[in-house]
């Protein structure tokens, strides 16, 4: 696999020598100048030239990164939210939960539908995962990388956040575990030993720990061949952790797509009720109906959102400054395992961290008398808008690019010449997310949902701390340091997006 690169042949003579400088520093050389001094020279540059160089990602190793400078929109990103949570003072709480309480009734989907529709899904993963050890090499041209990184871990997510919980109907699991149930004569669950309390969800923690160090700093996520081993082994795993403590035990507490799926999908406008009617609300309206979450809940939440977090933070020109690598001479993946490993677990305490921290000042300054974990787990739902939102700015650009690749690869997965559906020779027009104004308008959309997200995070804090507390005093005071971590994370969020990256 090339090494990623930035390529500044793209980008014109003056760039490039407005640009040099900065990459001098760097790198340690002394001719670079000073750093803070050329970055609005560099925005400029780059605003001037309007042109997204390719990079590679994780998510098979492809995206663009769109550099445009973003001073204003990081302003107007930052106020926005500061006032979304002054114009919450002046609306009364409980005519807002009302609004969040409306249902429409759309429809049914009985469960009958559950088995087949997860047999199904299981013979698509198996096929594709055969096709990851028989099928060619290149992650763009194999459908397991692209279906693993982009369509389920991008596309699903950012489905479940809008639809509502699809997964628990596409479940991998779900109609294996009852074939294999009934053929070892144990389909009650009620029989099988359970979880002790104090478990709770650290394994669904420990496992997704994994798979954000497979993700971001194997040496080679998107190889085929690897990925279809580590999706083997953790679907027999799982497999067999669900046959010992049951599917709903497993799945609720272990399984960590299982968990993951299951939260961002209460931000999604369809939910289905135990009688199986299914009802249209409001975005982020079920979050509203949630119980707290226990502290392994509320860490494994906090985790997803900082492995996001710091994925977009690791290819930017300022932590390979920070760690005295020139991000124009990129030395691999392989290279990089110790520091990026070091700056995972690094976001993944920091991020939980201040977030404890804040709630814990809220809860002073409210002068709450509940347990500080029932807080906690239970303003930790308002991250979820958050979490969607940086999921859907991250990943916008990989998405739109490799679900065409995807479509190519499924016409043909073991690389036969075949053509199943029509689709094999189809042209990839990555152009979609490149040029002038594919680039504004990709760069506005993820701008608009950061802010948007955090937006609606600071209305869910304040009917969750409304909820928690029963006045609205009390709950705007246990918000304020909340609403300046969104903000401050607004302003994180907006930057990465305009900062220059080099992976």
């Amino acid at each position: 696999m090339p090494p990623p690169i930035f390529d500044l042949s793209s980008l014109g003579e003056t760039p490039k020598r407005l640009i040099s400088p900065l990459v001098g520093e760097m790198a340690g050389r002394p001719e670079g100048g000073n750093v803070r001094r050329w970055f609005p020279i560099l925005f400029a540059s780059l605003l001037v030239t309007l042109i997204p160089t390719t990079a590679f990602a994780h998510a098979s190793d492809r995206g663009h990164v769109l550099l445009l400078p973003t001073g204003h929109y990081i302003v107007g990103g930052a106020l926005a939210v500061a006032a979304s949570f002054l114009v919450l003072l002046a609306v009364r709480p409980e005519a807002l939960e009302r609004l969040a309480a409306a249902r429409l009734v759309v429809g049914r989907a009985p469960e009958s539908l559950r088995l087949p529709v997860s047999l199904f899904s299981f013979f698509v993963l198996a096929t594709f995962v055969l096709a990851g050890v028989f099928g060619g090499r290149d992650p763009l041209s194999n459908p397991l990388p692209l279906t693993i990184w982009t369509l389920l871990w991008v596309g699903l997510t950012l489905l479940q956040g809008l639809l509502g919980n699809l997964w628990s109907w596409i479940n991998p699991w779900y109609g294996p575990y009852r074939i294999a149930s009934a053929l070892l004569g144990r389909s009650d669950d009620a029989l099988r030993p359970h979880l002790p309390e104090w478990v709770g969800r650290w394994p669904a923690v420990l496992l997704f720990l994994g798979f954000a160090w497979f993700e971001l700093i194997d040496p080679a996520p998107d190889d085929p061949l690897r990925l279809a081993w580590a999706v083997g082994i953790y679907w027999l795993f799982s497999l067999a952790m669900m046959l010992v403590f049951g599917f709903e035990e497993w799945t609720r507490r272990g399984e960590f797509l299982s968990v993951f799926f299951g939260m961002v999908a209460r931000f999604g406008v369809f939910g289905r009720g135990s009688d199986g009617k299914i009802s249209l609300g409001l975005p982020g309206a079920r979050l509203l109906e949630t119980s707290a979450l226990a502290l392994s809940g509320t860490v494994f939440l906090l985790f997803t959102l900082a492995s996001v977090s710091f994925d977009g933070l690791s290819r930017t020109f300022f932590w390979f400054a920070m760690n005295g690598l020139n991000p124009l001479e990129f030395p691999g993946r392989t290279a990089l395992m110790a520091i990026n490993g070091a700056g995972l677990a690094i976001a993944c305490a920091l991020l939980p961290s201040v977030f404890f921290a804040c709630v814990f000042l809220g809860e002073r300054l409210s002068q709450s008398r509940h347990e500080f974990t029932i807080a906690a787990g239970t303003l930790v739902w308002s991250i979820v808008p958050i979490a969607l939102a940086y999921h859907f700015s991250h990943y916008l650009t990989v998405l739109l690019v490799n679900s065409q690749y995807a479509l190519v690869a499924f016409s043909d997965p073991l690389s036969l010449g075949w053509n199943l559906f029509g689709t094999a020779h189809m042209p990839v027009r990555a152009a979609v997310a490149a040029g002038s104004e594919s680039a504004w308008v990709i760069w506005n959309a993820q701008a608009a949902a950061i802010v948007g997200g955090h937006v609606l995070a600071v209305l869910v804090a304040h009917l969750l701390a409304y909820r928690l507390h029963g006045t609205a005093r009390a709950a705007t005071l246990s918000q304020l340091p909340l609403t300046f971590l969104m903000i401050a994370y607004t302003v994180f969020g907006l930057w990465l997006l305009s900062t220059p990256t080099a992976a």
